[in-house]
């Protein structure tokens, strides 16, 4: 089976005329089919994006990433898609990880594929690496499930997520949102693939604030975690080891 005809990928992008041409041609090498959601950029991002062979959508205003995913979703749903590689458009998620993620999706084909930063993580900021593990453990909480690093964007969404596009969920808290409401009510599955932290060289400030996002996907999740209820029940299996995906010859996956 060619995946790739049955893929399609989503990247958000707010200013990001800087980096879009090298990730759109990068992600056109194993997805030929690329939507750029230009989300009111005041720059050339859009423009550069249709050069460079995406499909650009754009608002005229900023509308933030979870209605910049939505909508690039509901358009792969329109033309056919079944499967949505996710990526930020700033560039430090690297192409040469997607082999990987479709990898892990053809030996998992019914779960999210998370490609999770968990080598080289040093190359963090400290206070990022803090925000990312209280978002863990939180989201794990909520899911009922561990899952390797939360705050992802690069992620591979089944059709049975892409059905969830109509979550009411806004920004950043989209995305946790999604894997909560997958986990807790579709029974979709989570699985992680290693990949490096990226945070060397000159990218630009991320649009994602620690302490307000975090602090609104807190709220949200916990908010989740009494709806479902089984509290303690789902604390204790969020402790276990998440599915991380062997991707070196002669490893085997860790649950």
């Amino acid at each position: 089976m060619n995946w790739t005809r049955q893929c399609a990928a989503v990247i958000p992008c707010l200013n990001e005329a800087r980096e879009i041409t090298r990730v759109v041609k990068a992600v056109r090498q194993f997805v030929p089919m690329v939507f750029v959601i230009d989300d009111g950029s005041q720059d050339d991002t859009g423009v550069i994006a249709r050069k460079a062979g995406a499909e650009v959508i754009r608002n005229t205003v900023p509308r933030g990433k979870g209605a910049a995913l939505q909508i690039g979703w509901r358009q792969a749903l329109e033309r056919g898609f079944n499967w949505v590689l996710t990526m930020d458009g700033d560039g430090q998620h690297l192409a040469s990880d997607i082999p990987a993620i479709l990898e892990a999706h053809r030996r998992y084909p019914g779960s999210i594929v998370i490609g999770a930063r968990l080598l080289e993580r040093e190359q963090q900021p400290r206070g990022r690496r803090r925000a990312n593990a209280v978002a863990d453990w939180g989201i794990s909480w909520a899911c009922g499930r561990p899952v390797a690093d939360t705050q992802s964007g690069q992620r591979l969404y089944p059709r049975a997520a892409l059905d969830l596009v109509d979550l009411p969920a806004e920004n950043f808290v989209f995305e946790a949102a999604l894997l909560i409401t997958a986990c807790r009510e579709r029974g979709i599955g989570v699985v992680s693939v290693p990949v490096a932290s990226r945070y060397e060289g000159e990218f630009r400030l991320s649009p994602f604030q620690p302490v307000r996002d975090v602090t609104r996907i807190t709220v949200y999740t916990v908010g989740r975690i009494f709806h479902y209820g089984h509290v303690m029940a789902c604390y204790r299996s969020s402790r276990a080891t998440p599915t991380i995906v062997a991707t070196a010859p002669g490893t085997r996956d860790t649950h």
